[in-house]
């Protein structure tokens, strides 16, 4: 079974995560509070922790850091890390977290399911290189939806009446 972490102090980002991973195989663990991660971590060894940069008293970046040091020690097991940011800007400071993918708020279950499914399928990218792939294929999508809306008109050869 495939267990999902999610720390979030804002119970819409839980739902969201609860709505995206409803799959058989799927279990989703909810914190509220940054420093219960460690713990639950510990306990559950996700596969996949989903962090909101806004945790209480101890926020994501400080939950990523503190998670990398312990799997660093061997005191926990390894876990990709997703980090939701809260705007564009904090994606500099989600690479010095050494988080393996972002999200920037708002969030659905769709683009967490891509950030996820691209989290699975590559290998350690960077913040940076992360959020480029999510926003790339988010772009692919409203391209092709574009195309569908633009269709051309069909145009009135008839002659205007008199």
């Amino acid at each position: 079974m495939e267990t999902i972490l999610v720390a979030a102090e804002a119970s819409w980002i839980r739902d969201q995560v609860q709505v995206a991973f409803v799959e058989p195989g799927q279990r989703v663990v909810e914190v509220q509070r940054g420093q219960d991660v460690r713990n639950a971590v510990g306990e559950y060894e996700p596969g996949i922790v989903i962090l909101d940069m806004q945790i209480g008293n101890m926020g994501g970046i400080a939950v990523a850091l503190d998670l990398r040091l312990e799997e660093g020690e061997g005191r926990l097991p390894e876990s990709q890390i997703l980090l939701l940011l809260d705007r564009e800007a904090d994606k500099f400071l989600a690479t010095r977290a050494d988080v393996d993918g972002v999200l920037v708020k708002p969030i659905d279950a769709g683009r967490l399911r891509r950030a996820v499914k691209n989290l699975r399928t590559s290998t350690r990218l960077t913040a940076k290189e992360s959020a480029a792939a999510v926003d790339a294929e988010e772009a692919e999508q409203r391209e092709a939806a574009r195309a569908d809306d633009e269709a051309p008109e069909p145009i009135d050869l008839a002659p205007p009446e008199s």
